[in-house]
């Protein structure tokens, strides 16, 4: 038996692997930070002594300290044999530890928090948009550990047409998100597709479909090679500690917003969810009418939207100024809007085998592109 994690998005402490049925691992911390939640590693098995192939039986020891406790409360870890089905294996915790129990059905299986979302198919991502005739592909810098910031500008820019922001992965680990990216941008470069034809016609699209390229590959829930949430930079970013924000705040304030949807995952909310800038100084009535419509217009879309279970609206003035939507919604007066999609499973619409999933992500990330057809006429 071997447990490794020396590969793309990784993240395991192998304590002791003697014994299949009593496998002790922990998780580590994001580089220079206390944030830890992530895991993706691979389990290569043995059959037992009469050549069978047994339970395996894996303690996460370190997860009543983790990011969020809670969010273990009803969790179910994935696994795959071939990475590309990605189904649920039974786990539970006790408040102490997070035990997976199954047995394996091929020599090779690999286990995470969600489904990866690998830094290779982020290349494949952005390399084959570029081909479509209205997209550019652009390298706005480098993050921290050298990597590409890409951003894709799909569309023909004119002074008529308003901008739409979609960037994703701030938290690194909430790979969700880069799967809706994923649906969104198949969806919006079908060329057979007319409502993503009208939609290229009446505006221009700026996606960058991973905010934090460093702590995806590096297997971080949260935060990028120095320790820095993303999320909480949009104040006041610099090169030396958040470039990934930096260089995307610059090309926003050249070209201007008029709608940003912020893709992301919650770990605790077993449900598909929005949360507004409700609470930041230029926050007004049109503010309000934008946010209300957008939300009445996905719960008509998709069943997998709700609008029931979500995060308490901070009261007037009182945002988090350095929060990505509220900076946003704030600085361009603009529809602004978190997405957050669950670890778990969409309780209001469950599947037991795979619960939430990368391709319910991709699905729900074509949907929101229907929401922001029904939009885009009253973004200016």
């Amino acid at each position: 038996m071997q447990i490794t994690d020396n590969f793309d998005s990784g993240n395991i402490r192998v304590i002791n692997a003697t014994d299949a049925s009593n496998i002790q691992l922990e998780i580590k911390h994001d580089n220079q930070s206390e944030f830890y939640q992530w895991f993706h590693f691979k389990l290569q098995t043995e059959l037992n002594a009469n050549g069978e192939r047994q339970e395996h039986v894996l303690h996460l020891n370190n997860v009543k300290n983790s990011a969020f406790p809670g969010g273990w409360n009803n969790y179910q870890a994935v696994a795959s044999y071939d990475r590309e089905h990605w189904f649920r294996v039974p786990t539970q915790y006790d408040g102490e530890k997070v035990t997976i129990s199954f047995t394996p059905e091929f020599d090779s299986v690999y286990l995470a928090y969600f489904a990866p979302y690998s830094y290779e198919r982020h290349q494949d991502l952005i390399h084959n948009a570029q081909l479509h005739p209205l997209c550019q592909l652009q390298v706005l810098g480098q993050s921290i550990d050298g990597r590409d910031m890409s951003l894709l500008t799909i569309g023909e820019p004119s002074e008529g047409k308003p901008n739409i922001w979609i960037t994703a992965r701030q938290h690194p680990g909430e790979t969700m998100a880069e799967w809706f990216v994923e649906g969104l941008l198949d969806r919006l470069l079908d060329e057979d597709d007319g409502l993503a034809r009208v939609l290229l016609n009446k505006a221009v699209f700026y996606i960058v479909p991973n905010m934090n390229p460093d702590g995806s590959v590096r297997g971080h829930l949260r935060t990028n090679a120095v320790g820095a949430n993303l999320n909480r930079e949009w104040l006041e970013p610099t090169m030396d500690r958040s470039p990934e924000v930096y260089l995307v705040r610059e090309k926003m304030l050249e070209v201007g917003v008029d709608m940003f949807l912020d893709a992301h995952g919650d770990e605790t909310i077993p449900a598909n969810f929005v949360a507004g800038c409700e609470g930041i100084v230029a926050y007004d009535a049109r503010h309000k009418a934008l946010e209300d419509k957008f939300k009445d217009i996905m719960l008509v879309i998709t069943p997998e939207f709700q609008d029931t279970l979500g995060y308490a609206k901070n009261e007037p003035g009182k945002a988090n100024p350095t929060v990505g939507t509220n900076w946003v919604g704030n600085q361009f007066k603009c529809l602004a809007y978190t997405i957050e999609m669950p670890f778990k499973d969409n309780d209001f619409l469950p599947d037991a085998s795979v619960g939430w999933s990368d391709e319910r992500s991709r699905i729900l990330g074509r949907d929101f592109l229907t929401g922001i057809y029904h939009m885009v006429d009253d973004l200016r």
